[in-house]
């Protein structure tokens, strides 16, 4: 657990430099920090190694996080709070490639994460320095995957959780999770935005230990979806990879790791990154359109709740990942990100709405022209379809989903039913 090399904490912009075990969550001249590493760390590893670790028993090597441990924390073993989580899986449909009009299409399904998101892969690596320092309660502001993944994990390492999430803006299913996982959770009378603020508040009074994606120790476990999904490759890079983008924290980690990985030789080429935004909730898209000259903030409004984000915290660092990996941003609405969410829930995949954003900007994008036919693309699937149950059902005021229609305990109603809808 300790290779040859340092750790510290970097300002994106001045490059001031902290100690990794100090608790702060940006620089002194107001910017967001990273955790950076000897020049040369990942020169140092092979992807043999990693590889290596898939068939191993070890609780770490299981974790499709810590499998990389080398190039997410280092810290000893005891501190570590995993369930485990990652080793999810990478899939093709044909169906969804041709709805697409991209036969090499593959999906990285994080909703196969023990609290059901990406989230996991971050927050396993944040309450793990959160033990590290000796933090006795934790905090996030929350659409609601953050909150479920923080209460999981705070109750495994026996710390006290706290939630804030916008009243009235968060699905039953994630709620339930939060609740049912013991953290407290507090509704705020506003959107993400102003939870967020006020969370982090809250943990500067509070002396609280903060889980959101602006802690850089969340980015470092994020950074190990692209990893995996490079091994699930056998490191042979795709051309485009796609994923929703709400507080910019995938979108910053993914450029991270794509970088990371090229530099260190465990890949030929450089992946460009898709970040797709909901048309209701787009300021890193109106970012771009002017050639990221100006940041914007917008009241957010769409379906997909896991990214109704107006003001999101990781921005800077998304801009780098977008302008180093030659990347682009692109809106969906959520008529276009709902067909989506149909087309890989029939399938038999399955997503919540922010999900299918992927599948919708490639789409997209393919009838644009600015992704080839014969590209190699991989659409991360953020949630599972669980997560946002009210959303599926209410699809139907969109046409994208099939209602459930009631009948008598008849053999006669059933076969009028079958009939009628199946032609059976």
């Amino acid at each position: 657990m300790k290779p040859g090399f340092q750790e510290w904490l970097e300002c994106i912009a001045c490059h001031a430099r902290y100690d990794v075990l100090e608790i702060r969550y940006r620089c002194n001249c107001g910017d967001l920090l990273s955790v950076q590493r000897t020049p040369g760390w990942a020169e140092q590893l092979s992807p043999s190694l990693f590889d290596s670790r898939r068939t191993s028993r070890n609780e770490l090597d299981q974790s499709g996080v810590w499998r990389f441990r080398e190039g997410v924390l280092q810290t000893e073993p005891q501190h570590v709070v995993t369930h485990p989580e990652g080793s999810t899986r990478l899939y093709q449909r044909p169906a969804l490639s041709t709805w697409a009009d991209v036969p090499a299409l593959h999906f990285k399904h994080e909703g196969e994460n023990p609290t059901g998101s990406f989230k996991d892969r971050g927050m396993t690596v944040a309450a793990t320095q959160a033990r590290r320092v000796g933090a006795r309660a934790v905090a996030c502001a929350s659409t609601g995957n953050t909150s479920a993944s923080l209460a999981a994990y705070a109750a495994q390492a026996g710390m006290k959780a706290l939630v804030f999430v916008p009243a009235g803006k968060i699905s039953s299913g994630k709620m339930a999770q939060t609740l049912g996982y013991g953290a407290f959770c507090l509704q705020v009378r506003g959107d993400f935005d102003a939870a967020m603020a006020l969370v982090q508040e809250v943990c500067q009074k509070l002396n609280v230990y903060l889980l959101n994606s602006i802690n850089p120790f969340r980015v470092e476990g994020q950074k190990t979806i692209v990893w995996e999904m490079l091994q699930d490759l056998a490191w042979d890079a795709p051309d485009w990879i796609a994923l929703p983008a709400g507080n910019l924290g995938n979108t910053s980690a993914f450029g991270k790791a794509l970088l990371e990985a090229h530099q260190g030789g465990w890949i030929k080429k450089l992946p460009r990154l898709l970040a797709v935004q909901a048309t209701g909730a787009n300021p890193f898209f109106l970012s771009y359109q002017d050639g990221f000259r100006s940041t914007h903030r917008v009241t957010p409004e769409t379906v997909a709740s896991a990214i109704r984000i107006g003001n999101p915290v990781s921005h800077a660092k998304a801009v780098e990942a977008i302008q180093k990996t030659g990347g682009s941003v692109t809106q969906v609405s959520d008529e276009e990100l709902m067909l989506a969410k149909r087309e890989i829930d029939r399938a038999g995949i399955g997503c919540e709405p922010a999900s299918a954003c992927s599948l919708a900007g490639v789409r997209k994008l393919r009838q644009q022209g600015v992704i080839e036919r014969d590209a190699r693309v991989v659409c991360v699937l953020t949630g599972n379809m669980l997560k946002d149950p009210d959303a599926t059902v209410s699809a139907a005021q969109m046409g994208t989903s099939v209602t459930a229609p009631e009948v008598e305990p008849r053999l006669s109603d059933v076969e009028n039913v079958l009939a009628r809808t199946l032609g059976l």
